[in-house]
């Protein structure tokens, strides 16, 4: 699944100040989000200001990477010609072990047999040399 090469065409994040450590740590395969120094909440998605006190004070924080698929459902159509080979592909909401939840797909089964329930882990494709993409 590793695509080290500069022909990767699907679309990319943009990596800016505030969404960087992110991106730096997927890259080294780990995956970290924001903890509230005040209120300790985990969040996701990434933000400026904590969803739960309204704190801008934050840290970045590794996660096991440990989660359950909430939903998922499988896509036939294609909505982005880059994406043409991965059809069908499955697009899975997971909630990760310390509480936050995550958009992303579920990798090493047929996208068909992805279930609620189902216990997955972090993996970390790496599709250019600067970004990797978290599955599960």
């Amino acid at each position: 699944m590793n695509q080290q090469d500069n022909s990767y065409e699907k679309p990319l994040p943009a990596i800016e100040a505030w969404n960087r450590p992110f991106w730096e740590s997927a890259k080294g395969g780990v995956l970290s989000l924001q903890q509230c120094t005040q209120c300790s909440h985990i969040r996701s998605p990434i933000n400026h200001v904590c969803p739960k006190c309204l704190s801008a004070d934050h840290e970045w924080v590794r996660l096991s990477g440990r989660g359950t698929v909430l939903s998922s459902i499988v896509f036939h159509q294609v909505y982005h010609p880059a994406f043409a080979g991965d059809v069908p592909y499955n697009v899975s909401l997971i909630q990760l072990e310390e509480g936050p939840r995550m958009l992303s797909n579920v990798v090493g089964i047929p996208p068909n047999e992805v279930r609620g329930g189902d216990a997955v882990e972090a993996i970390f494709d790496a599709v250019t040399p600067e970004v990797s993409i978290p599955r599960f």
